[in-house]
């Protein structure tokens, strides 16, 4: 992190990081999609254990990092419901497409 001196410094500091942050989402998402096309079963894309596990590995990175749990937990559990929601509609759409053969 820089040592900024003026709000416009910090503002575009946070819109650089704003802009990695987008791309590492896409490529989760992307990850994401593969799932929902390698899963045989709709009920195999909730998974309760790896959510746990996933926020588990997140809290111990953020507390590595300096990152408030505060600010990492509730990101990441609406982070994974939204990537759960996404993974179904690509279930659905293969299954869909499937069906229309």
């Amino acid at each position: 992190m820089i040592k900024c001196n003026t709000m416009p410094e910090v503002r575009n500091e946070i819109d650089r990081i704003d802009r990695e942050l987008v791309k590492l989402l896409a490529e989760r998402q992307g990850y994401i999609e593969q799932a929902g096309a390698i899963k045989g079963d709709r009920s195999d894309v909730r998974d309760d254990a790896r959510i746990e596990d996933v926020v588990r590995k997140v809290l111990t990175e953020a507390d590595r990092a300096g990152l408030s749990r505060a600010i990492a937990e509730p990101i990441w559990r609406l982070l994974i419901e939204k990537s759960i929601e996404h993974e179904f509609s690509v279930f659905d759409g293969k299954k869909k497409s499937a069906a229309n053969g």
